[in-house]
């Protein structure tokens, strides 16, 4: 979870993990330190990938058709699942501070975690591997930005680049929040008009929000849940400029907060394998609709 810059009462959270979970992309999320505590700004790198391979010609290659059943063939996404779960094991390296183009801000974060000390980044991994699975059902060529398979990071100046360099139709960053008892449901987070440094937002924008709104709506039907009632006036969608992951991309990118990991009745859905699932079907709808796939 990025964090929240409008929530000034943070906690911090001493875990002891002993193993953390697999399987996330739109924000607010944790500290760094020594052991995982509740807040958020980071974002993690071996591309993983599925391919549609397009048929080619002798000598000109065609584009990929929708084909039955498999109708963003030809498409890119990229997962981003925030925060990596050694991250706690690394807090001088979380701590180097990044140039995200407004200003310069930690690498990474550890993340948030419920009361019972279930990790976002645990939980982000295990929604990321799922909606992985169902984009790759229907065509998609599926990138993430890492697999729990380094030691900390992808920092998030290296997590922007992923998705730029991949040309991704589209980035989705998987989050939970950290906020306070009581503050409930999902958000996404949309790229603010930044154009600072080696940050410029203008072309992304309005392709970002329209995936943000697309993914809120069908978020919002595939879970049952509702949007925040501490963010975004009910409408699910809140705008920030201090994300690097967002104020560097160059292509469509959101960051979803699946909810708050630090409230009892979101945390009871967000620990729920069978919600997951949920979570990931109406991040995937969301992100098809955006395609038209």
């Amino acid at each position: 979870m990025p964090y929240d810059h409008r929530n000034t009462a943070r906690r911090t959270l001493a875990l002891a993990l002993a193993a953390t979970g697999c399987c996330a992309v739109l924000a607010g999320c944790g500290a760094s330190g020594a052991s995982p505590p509740a807040g958020k700004s980071g974002e993690s790198p071996r591309s993983q990938e599925t391919r549609e391979t397009p048929r080619e010609s002798p000598t000109t290659p065609l584009p990929a058709t929708p084909q039955p059943g498999r109708p963003l063939a030809g498409r890119t996404v990229v997962i981003d699942p925030g925060h990596n779960p050694g991250n706690f094991r690394h807090s001088a390296e979380i701590n180097q501070k990044v140039n995200i183009g407004t200003n310069r801000k930690e690498c990474d974060t550890t993340g948030t975690s419920t009361n019972a000390g279930y990790t976002e980044a645990s939980f982000t991994l295990d929604v990321s591997h799922r909606l992985r699975d169902l984009l790759a059902a229907r065509g998609a060529t599926v990138v993430l930005t890492h697999d729990a398979d380094r030691p900390w990071g992808p920092c998030i100046d290296e997590r922007a680049r992923i998705g730029n360099e991949a040309r991704a139709d589209a980035v989705v960053s998987v989050h939970a929040d950290g906020s306070a008892v009581g503050h409930r449901g999902f958000h996404v987070i949309l790229p603010a008009q930044v154009r600072e440094g080696s940050a410029d937002t203008t072309k992304i924008v309005g392709p970002s929000r329209e995936l943000g709104e697309r993914i809120a709506d069908r978020f919002a039907r595939a879970t049952g849940t509702a949007p925040s009632n501490y963010l975004g006036s009910g409408t699910g969608l809140d705008v920030r400029d201090d994300l690097g992951g967002l104020n560097l991309s160059t292509v469509p990118k959101v960051f979803v907060e699946c909810g708050n990991m630090r409230d009892p009745k979101d945390a009871q859905l967000l620990t729920s394998a069978a919600w997951r699932q949920k979570a990931a079907q109406g991040i995937a709808d969301g992100i098809a609709t955006y395609l038209k796939g």
